[in-house]
């Protein structure tokens, strides 16, 4: 058994190692990791891009408990902008394979850092979603769960306890969903392999799962543009986009 700080592990631009194809055949549990850039792929900026979600505004102005406090109408109206815009994008490859994957495992876990649904949409059945979903609402004072649509007069509308809704996202300085997060460890400790995809490694608690999972003896794939912080960690880094990378994958287990 390798150590963690010391894999054995290649860095491509074309899948897949001669060990990926028949673990994953043999494969009885598998947890995907995804992060902005696979959205990104179908339109929607990361928080880290030049022209991306923050470019005109500060995090704190927006999407923080304070900054709802301070001004609710302002950020209901910025984020119904924001889910009209979601509203026209669609998945992308990378979604879709996704979903395929799904079907050859019989554990089989999509834990997101996306809030857009665009994992659901693609056809995704078991997701965890860490940071919530935009397309939801929740009471700001009682946690009540709200669909999209909420008929009101009031900006933003009121939950039946009084309180204001808000979406149903983590905003910075918030804890994540009770018990996704503890599900989440429990997934990456005991699958038999692991994917980040998509995801810059930098964003925790999600960062620490792929690392944790090796350290529970999975088998580690890192699919990224680029390398990031867990790279080094990884049994196998595929340098490239996912909606280009994981259809080949699924292809790849198809019997011919």
């Amino acid at each position: 058994m390798n150590s963690i700080f010391s894999p054995v592990h290649t860095t491509q631009t074309r899948p897949f190692s001669e060990r990926l194809i028949p673990r994953l055949k043999k494969a009885q549990s598998v947890v995907v990791l995804t992060g902005a850039g696979v959205s990104a792929e179908s339109g929607i900026s990361t928080f880290r891009d030049p022209d991306g979600l923050w470019a005109d505004f500060k995090p704190e102005d927006l999407a923080t408990p304070e900054a709802f406090r301070r001004n609710p109408k302002r950020v209901w109206e910025w984020y119904a902008w924001r889910r009209e815009k979601i509203k026209t994008v669609r998945p992308n490859p990378g979604h879709f394979a996704l979903a395929e994957l799904e079907m050859f495992f019989p554990k089989f876990t999509l834990i997101t850092q996306n809030v857009d649904g665009l994992h659901l949409l693609a056809g995704s059945k078991n997701v965890l979603e860490l940071h919530g979903n935009i397309h939801r609402n929740k009471c700001f004072t009682c946690q009540n769960i709200y669909p999209e649509e909420v008929e009101s007069k009031e900006i933003p509308p009121r939950c039946n306890c009084g309180g204001w809704l808000r979406p149903d996202l983590v905003w910075f300085g918030e804890m994540l969903p009770a018990g996704v997060l503890e599900k989440s460890y429990d997934l990456a400790r005991d699958c038999e392999i692991f994917f980040s995809v998509g995801t810059s490694a930098l964003v925790h608690p999600a960062a620490s799962l792929p690392i944790c999972a090796k350290e529970r003896s999975a088998f580690l794939v890192e699919i990224n543009p680029n390398q990031t912080e867990i790279s080094h960690l990884a049994d196998q880094v595929i340098l490239g986009k996912s909606g280009e990378i994981l259809p080949q994958l699924v292809s790849s287990l198809v019997p011919s």
